[in-house]
């Protein structure tokens, strides 16, 4: 697939002003175009820096604002990895995942050209120059986690052929000027062959989002997204990094320290402090409930991300009349004689989280 899609993105002239792929309707930028928008790639404009290379703002000659990911170096990796994430960002169009505008290949450059995010990324106001400002209240949090779930609904349902993402984390989530997320970085993704459960391959991602199945045998699924999904929900409302190091240098996991207060019940200690109270309880206690779901270490039993969506639809922790989340549903704790009935009932049915509601609002009379 990528050799037929790169027929029109490498050719042999250095400057490419055509794109001739009918299926891939992207922009296609001259070197020339994208050094006068980021004015040569200026210091002053760069946004931010990884292992890749450097994003930087620009506007065109049109006036619209954009973001240009420039690679660091062409490398047979780097190479690869822009050849992944332009060929998967030319297979997505959904509103919660970032898409490509058009793209630069020529020497030794390669340039991907995306829509300017003016709220940055999720990180920034986690941990980052943003914290402070405390610009994510309780709501634009749950309107992340919705929206970058259904992101990932899309990717794993719904394209064609479906994608794993394989590096799902609060820098990959990125807010336009609404702070509607978007989940971007596609250069690590994998797509999934009909048919295919599960591949194995080299570990790509991030230390404290990486699946334990996928982190220790390289094998990698859906359900590897769907366990960074749950770091990310837990680090959304409580503002705690995927990793901490305590005394002594012995690391503890976001799953490690949330663990003992989700089995007490003490599901306000979670939520970020910098909220000062201000967030809906339900929804916390249902959000972290699901989050410790998806990241059980046992990938079979975690839900999909079809589930997980469904739920949040919902309601997503909304306690409603006559309506109650029981968390023996999501995520059994030690000592509950019903733990293990519970957990063979997390049916892979798309609604069965929603339903599962259902029966549980009903109360003893439907058991």
């Amino acid at each position: 697939m990528l050799e037929k899609c790169f027929c029109c993105i490498f050719p042999e002239s250095d400057h490419v002003k055509i794109n001739k792929c009918k299926d891939y309707p992207w922009e296609i930028y001259t070197l020339k175009e994208l050094l006068q928008a980021t004015n040569n790639f200026s210091e002053e404009n760069k946004l931010g820096e990884g292992g890749f290379g450097s994003v930087y703002w620009g506007r065109t000659s049109k006036g619209s604002e954009i973001a240009v990911k420039r690679l660091k170096a062409m490398t047979a990796k780097a190479e690869m990895e822009f050849a992944v994430e332009v060929e998967v960002l030319g297979r997505v169009r959904h509103k919660n995942l970032l898409g490509l505008r058009g793209f630069y290949a020529g020497g030794d450059e390669r340039l991907i050209v995306y829509d300017y995010m003016p709220n940055h990324s999720l990180i920034t106001h986690l941990h980052g120059q943003l914290a402070a400002d405390g610009l994510l209240d309780w709501q634009r949090r749950m309107n992340i986690v919705h929206g970058a779930a259904e992101g990932l609904l899309y990717l794993h349902h719904e394209a064609q052929p479906h994608i794993i993402h394989r590096d799902i984390k609060a820098s990959n989530v990125l807010l336009d000027s609404e702070f509607r997320p978007k989940v971007a970085d596609f250069g690590f993704a994998k797509l999934l062959p009909e048919g295919v459960s599960h591949l194995t391959t080299r570990v790509k991602g991030t230390l404290g989002y990486l699946a334990p199945e996928y982190a220790m045998w390289g094998k990698v699924s859906e359900s590897c997204d769907v366990y960074s999904f749950g770091i990310l929900m837990l680090e959304i409302v409580s503002a705690r990094k995927p990793i901490e190091k305590l005394p002594g240098g012995v690391k503890r996991d976001i799953v490690q320290w949330a663990k003992p207060m989700v089995e007490k019940g003490g599901f306000d200690q979670i939520a970020d402090p910098r909220l000062v109270g201000k967030f809906d309880g339900d929804q916390l206690r249902n959000a972290v409930l699901v989050a410790m779901r998806c990241t059980d270490g046992n990938p079979e039993n975690r839900p999909t991300m079809m589930e997980v969506a469904a739920f949040l639809r919902s309601g997503g922790g909304t306690r409603r009349k006559k309506e109650v989340v029981s968390g023996r549903n999501l995520y059994p704790v030690e000592g509950d004689e019903n733990e293990e009935e519970e957990d063979e009932g997390f049916s892979t049915d798309p609604l069965s989280l929603v339903k599962r509601r259902s029966w549980i609002a009903a109360g003893s009379n439907t058991r």
